[in-house]
């Protein structure tokens, strides 16, 4: 599996506009185990985002799928920049199952 953890500021007022597109642009992604959006607790204007994906390849395609590629171009003037950025290698748990 393939895991990314990442912070994205958003522009002040329109986390939950961009909250939204994220989340409506993520519904069919082929490998993807887990997408999750959250709002950062200390900072309003930030949000994180938790992806799983049974590998980088399968992540790395979704970027090219029409729905992702709309969701980017509605969201990006959205965005007023980038944090933390994590790569993981997630092993299971609550949601994903287990692997041997």
């Amino acid at each position: 599996m393939y895991g990314l953890i990442g912070k994205m500021k958003v522009v002040p007022g329109k986390r939950d506009e961009l909250i939204s597109i994220l989340i409506e642009g993520t519904g069919a992604m082929p490998g993807c185990l887990s997408y999750i959006v959250a709002h950062d607790a200390a900072d309003a204007d930030a949000i994180w985002v938790t992806e799983v994906w049974e590998s980088q390849q399968s992540h790395q395609a979704s970027l090219s799928l029409p729905s992702v590629q709309q969701a980017i171009t509605r969201g990006k003037p959205l965005i007023a920049g980038f944090g933390e950025r994590f790569e993981t290698k997630p092993i299971g748990g609550q949601g994903l199952g287990t692997r041997p």
